[in-house]
């Protein structure tokens, strides 16, 4: 028997007993990986952690029953509004810090944005050397003021005054 006459008559055959090989090891490995994902969405999800729901609220978890998932998760999303959702309604965790801006960093951010358009606008910032020479400087001063000018300690005799 050629490899023309073999193939013609069990090619088909082959053809359809690799094709489920494959089916069932991709679906084996996609239950696999949504299981691990399932695991650690049920490990982060514990009272006083901050999750998103599948409408768009954000919320805080106050109750959660991990072994029984029927049971309803009593989510604050506002203080003092507490709402029961299925636990199949939280989508993720939200990391705190993801998105969070707090005001006293963007006044900040707000005045140095200023004070850049005031340089550039005056003439004194020409280029990008200028713009990291000028935040060399700044860090500087803010490094000697944070020093104080008694710090309660007396340099030593070999070592440098800052400037």
């Amino acid at each position: 028997m050629d490899f023309a006459s073999f193939f013609s008559n069990y090619g088909l055959i082959i053809l359809l007993v690799v094709l489920l090989v494959f089916m069932f090891w991709s679906s084996r490995r996609r239950l696999a990986k949504q299981k691990l994902e399932q695991a650690e969405k049920a490990r982060q999800m514990v009272p006083g952690a901050e999750v998103l729901m599948q409408g768009g609220l954000y919320g805080t978890i106050l109750q959660y029953d991990t072994e029984n998932l029927d049971q309803p998760v009593i989510v604050e999303i506002a203080p003092g509004v507490e709402i029961k959702v299925h636990s199949q309604a939280l989508l993720r965790v939200v990391e705190p810090s993801q998105g969070f801006v707090n005001e006293d960093d963007f006044i900040e951010a707000e005045e140095s944005q200023n004070e850049y358009i005031a340089g550039v606008a005056g003439g004194e910032i020409t280029s990008l050397s200028d713009d990291h020479r000028r935040a060399e400087q700044a860090e500087e001063s803010k490094r000697a003021a944070d020093a104080g000018p008694d710090s309660g300690s007396a340099p030593d005799a070999g070592s440098k005054p800052q400037v």
